[in-house]
């Protein structure tokens, strides 16, 4: 959903841009977009730029940056004028439901030799182990064939025990 001013479009607004170095710029404010991964803003930051004559103007740079990490607020401006872009709300089943669960595996590599010393866990699981590679399902369906234990806690083995022996086995079906 984007909102803008119903008398065209708005003069930018005035908003402290944090650059890299630690500098801060007051810059304008052209636009915002919400994301997946949070807020986007559009700014024009000041700068000058040569023409061919060799002379110097003034000019603007824009570019989107993350708020609230990389612009603040100038005391005093209201900012509901500035077209503004949505996400869509989410659907009542993703409502409902919440969110979902990134899918895939991890194997969790315990010490020692013998069958049953690797756990496959779902990848989201608090206990599973950082930084280990992500297994598609097709790459987890051959790992819990080998001797590895499937976690009852993260629900890999609910998942997985399934497709791997079918449907059949479970109580009730």
């Amino acid at each position: 959903m984007t909102t803008t001013p119903s008398d065209g479009p708005a003069a930018p607004m005035p908003v402290v841009v944090l650059l890299p170095d630690g500098q801060e710029v007051t810059a304008r404010l052209w636009a915002r977009r919400e994301t997946t991964r949070g807020w986007l803003y559009q700014v024009g930051l000041p700068a000058y730029h040569n023409t061919e004559d060799g002379d110097v103007q003034a000019a603007e740079y824009r570019v989107w940056v993350r708020a609230p990490e990389h612009v603040r607020p100038v005391g005093g401006v209201s900012y509901d004028t500035v077209p503004t872009e949505r996400l869509p709300p989410p659907s009542t089943v993703r409502q409902v439901l919440g969110p979902r669960r990134r899918s895939g595996w991890v194997l969790q590599k315990a010490g020692g030799r013998g069958p049953g010393r690797a756990v496959l866990h779902a990848v989201d699981y608090e206990e599973a182990p950082q930084g280990a590679p992500l297994l598609p399902l097709e790459r987890a369906l051959d790992v819990a064939e080998q001797p590895a234990r499937l976690c009852s806690l993260c629900g890999a083995a609910q998942e997985l025990d399934p497709v791997l022996r079918g449907f059949d086995h479970i109580e009730g079906g």
